[in-house]
Formats: structure tokens, C-alpha cells, sequence
């Protein structure tokens, strides 16, 4: 079977892989390695077969602001592949792990010569746009309170034991949340005080949970109607 089979993008495809795996490169990686940094002229597409990685961007002033964490079955580095532009973001490994390093060529070969594959980059690369143009507005309309609502709920997901509960496993570090939505830990910190006092979250040794997550829903959506 293709090492490729299990990635997103041609997960459940009829395509046979093992040229184009012939013609890539296999690269292993520790925690914290950098994969890809900042104006970086390369153009290879990276295949996640294993481990996690971080993407942020970075200010002149050296502030980072983190737009994505990948997980096994994830791909990134496709827009320097397409428009041969240095690249605009730093990719750094969080645990250890090894990627599938596809040279631009041949991932617009596959491209091209694959309806199905160009189809789903299509849809991969319009959800990050949404998902980028929330966070812009966001950004924009939303105070800080109302950002980190937003944040955490994006950042969970259903509590299998708990009806109506969302959790975060595992709990997000503080600086890390503020690093998502552009401000300083200090303040992230006396958000979660307030939100633990009101009953909304708990942390536990192994997650953070949402106990009323419906509560921050509908903060956000007044927030989003009353332009704070």
C-alpha cells in the first residue's frame, strides 16, 4: 500500500502513487525542528505521515501569531508549489515525526493530471480561507473577551460523556492561546480565572473543558451584532 493512501487528499482516490512516491523524498523531524521558515525561496509540498507541526507568522517586531496546528494526513506548503513565492510562513515541529517532501513539479503534475486531486485542494484551500476570513473578522469587530469565546470553541470539540459539553485535550498552554488570537499571556490568564469563576470551564490534569459552551456561542453572536 502507498504511504501516501492515508493523506487527505487522496485518501479513497484510484490513483496508483507509488511514481509519484518514487519521486519524492522522506524527511524525519524532532520536536521543534523548523521545516519551513519565513521567505524561504523552496517550493516543496509537505504530506504529514506522522507526528504534529505549528504554523505561525511572525511580525518585524518578532511577534508570532499562530494560524494552524497540523496533525498526520495534513499537507502544507502548496502555495509556495502553485505561485513560486517565498514562503510567508514558519512551520516548526512540536513532536517528533516524518513528512513526504513533494518537489513543486510533481505535485502540479499530480495536480493537473488528476481531476479528484485538484478538486480537493480546491476545497482544502477555500475552507482555510474561510477559516482565515472569521479570524479576520474576528479580529476586527471582536474584543479580546469575545476572541478567546471564539477561540476555544473553534479549538474543541464534543465531550463523548457529557451532553452538550465540548472539551480541549489537552489543555492549551495560556501563551499558545495568545499567540492564536494576538495578545499577552497575562491577559489570557485572568480571562480563564474569570471564565472558571462563572462556571464555564474547568481544566483538568488531562483536558480543558467547556461546561456551557452554548453560553460563549451566544456571547460571540451578541458581541458579533453590537460592534465592540
Amino acid at each position: 500500500m502507498a504511504r501516501l493512501a492515508g493523506i487527505k487528499l487522496f485518501k479513497g482516490l484510484d490513483i496508483d502513487l507509488a511514481p509519484i512516491e518514487a519521486r519524492a523524498n522522506w524527511r524525519r523531524f524532532d520536536p521543534e525542528e523548523v521545516l519551513v521558515d519565513f521567505d524561504e525561496p523552496s517550493t516543496d509540498v509537505y504530506f504529514l505521515l506522522s507526528g504534529e507541526v505549528r504554523v505561525l507568522m511572525r511580525t518585524a517586531s518578532g511577534k508570532e501569531v499562530i494560524l494552524h496546528e497540523m496533525r498526520p494526513g495534513d499537507l502544507f506548503g502548496e502555495l509556495a508549489a502553485l505561485d513560486g513565492v517565498p514562503r510567508s510562513a514558519n512551520v516548526t515541529a512540536l513532536t517528533r515525526g516524518e513528512a513526504c517532501v513533494m518537489p513543486a513539479a510533481v505535485f502540479k503534475e499530480l495536480l493537473f493530471s488528476h481531476q479528484p486531486v485538484a478538486e480537493r485542494l480546491f476545497c482544502l484551500m477555500a475552507s482555510r480561507i474561510r477559516e482565515l476570513n472569521a479570524r479576520f473578522m474576528e479580529q476586527t469587530v471582536l474584543d479580546l473577551r469575545h476572541r478567546l469565546y471564539s477561540e476555544l470553541l473553534r479549538l474543541s470539540s464534543p465531550r463523548q460523556d457529557r451532553s452538550g459539553e465540548r472539551v480541549i485535550t489537552p489543555p492549551p498552554f495560556h501563551h499558545i492561546v495568545a499567540a492564536r488570537i494576538g495578545c499577552r499571556r497575562e491577559q489570557i490568564t485572568r480571562e480563564f480565572t474569570m471564565l472558571t469563576q462563572e462556571g464555564l470551564i474547568e481544566r483538568t490534569r488531562g483536558a480543558l473543558i467547556l461546561r456551557q459552551p452554548d453560553v460563549l456561542k451566544a456571547r460571540v453572536a451578541e458581541a458579533m451584532q453590537t460592534d465592540h
